[in-house]
Formats: C-alpha cells, sequence, structure tokens
C-alpha cells in the first residue's frame, strides 16, 4: 500500500508525486491501493497527485484506490467533480 504525506499542498506535490510513482514501481502485483489516512493538510494538489498515480496504475493495467479518504478529501474531489472517479464507493 502507497501512503500519503500528511501534508500535501502545491509546495508538496511534486516531491509525494516522484516518490508514490517510484513506491509504484515496487508494489507487488494486483491493485495500487493508496492509503490518505494521514493526509491532513491539502488542497486541489493532492488530487492532481491522485489522479496521476490511477493514470499510472491503469496505465499498467493495474486497478486503482483511495484508502481511508478524510470527509474532506471527498468533498474536495466531489467539488472537483472527480469523486466517481478517486473515491467510488463514497460516490454513491
Amino acid at each position: 500500500m502507497l501512503t500519503l504525506p500528511a501534508t500535501l499542498t502545491e509546495r508538496e506535490a511534486r516531491g509525494a508525486l516522484d516518490a508514490l510513482a517510484l513506491a509504484l514501481q515496487h508494489e507487488p502485483a494486483g491493485a495500487v491501493v493508496v492509503d490518505a489516512s494521514a493526509l491532513a493538510d491539502f488542497d486541489s494538489s493532492a488530487l492532481a497527485v491522485l489522479l496521476e498515480c490511477q493514470r499510472r496504475a491503469h496505465a499498467a493495467g493495474r486497478g486503482f484506490g483511495v484508502h481511508q479518504p478524510s470527509a474532506k478529501l471527498a468533498s474536495l474531489a466531489r467539488l472537483y467533480g472527480v469523486e466517481e472517479l478517486l473515491l467510488p464507493a463514497a460516490a454513491g
């Protein structure tokens, strides 16, 4: 399982994406799951990072999911119209 940092704003986005992309290469086969439980301070850059991780997972023929997204993250995803893409369980 990949893990998001506690803070993920525009300032941290490139580093977080690079770290997740590297970790993604070493994840065992199967769906890629990103743990969002530590994510506390974030902006829309967190959504961009998650969407790019999802794109890379799908390009590799793998599923993608976000584990323990906060209500705030789900709300932001809903605001930007990507809730069904990133958090399908919360969208229902």
